[in-house]
């Protein structure tokens, strides 16, 4: 069962591009201080982030053993890219063989594949995120070597499977962008307009006196993106006059 909640949705596109040397060195860097140091993107989707989206609604876990080998997958919401490294810094473990991860907030991704072969970690993690659906999440999958080597292709199905297992598993709820709108209506009118306002469950209303008209208050609000032109027609149709909206 999925839950409306709501959230801002800022975006930009960055691309940063890294030779096998560099990154082997950033790689090495990053494991002993991955706590301290910001996190660098590896690549930026170019895909757009609709009105609604479905996210984890809360942390869950997933676990394998493979060949040996103890991989545990870690999916939580972040709500924005900073978020990410609060996140890692909180679940990874410095004492395991590698901390890899993937996560998507809108429009951007980052993968990082901690000291495993390129793009056998991280990437597979990120398409487990892309296959879900699921949007606003980091996932990392911890890996404790067992001492039998798994190869390209068995590193991509474990980094991947158990990510797509936790993701599969874990608890969703469905989140709406809210519209922050205005409007300027005469006193005898506020007991509607609130009463409309309240069967739409908006958020964050506010009430201002000072219009420099008289009898006139503004009042302001939040609604869903999907709910803003029922509510205008309903309140201009309850209230029997012309109101003008404002949308910021």
């Amino acid at each position: 069962m999925q839950v409306a909640v709501s959230l801002s949705i800022p975006c930009h596109q960055l691309r940063l591009r890294l030779s096998h040397h560099h990154y082997r060195l950033y790689a090495s860097l990053f494991a002993v201080a991955a706590t301290k140091r910001p996190m660098v993107s590896t690549t930026i989707s170019s895909s757009s982030s609709p009105g609604e989206f479905t996210t984890i609604k809360e942390r869950f876990t997933a676990e394998r053993e493979i060949k040996k080998s103890k991989f545990i997958a870690i999916a939580g919401h972040i709500p924005d890219e900073r978020s990410a490294q609060s996140f890692l810094d909180e679940v990874r473990d410095p004492h395991a063989t590698h901390n890899c991860w993937a996560y998507k907030v809108g429009q951007q991704y980052r993968t990082y594949d901690d000291g495993e072969p390129s793009s056998t970690a991280g990437k597979p993690i990120y398409s487990a995120i892309e296959s879900s659906g699921i949007d606003r999440v980091m996932v990392v999958v911890i890996r404790y070597f067992g001492g039998i080597k798994l190869g390209t292709g068995g590193l991509v199905r474990a980094y991947g499977g158990v990510a797509a297992e936790c993701l599969k598993n874990a608890p969703t709820c469905l989140v709406k962008s809210k519209v922050s709108m205005g409007l300027e209506v005469s006193y005898d009118l506020l007991g509607v307009v609130y009463h409309q306002l309240q069967a739409f469950k908006v958020e964050d209303i506010k009430q201002d006196y000072d219009t420099g008209k008289d009898d006139n208050a503004m009042v302001t609000f939040k609604v869903d993106f999907d709910r803003v032109e029922s509510l205008e027609d309903i309140i201009k149709n309850h209230c029997s006059r012309d109101i003008v909206f404002y949308k910021h």
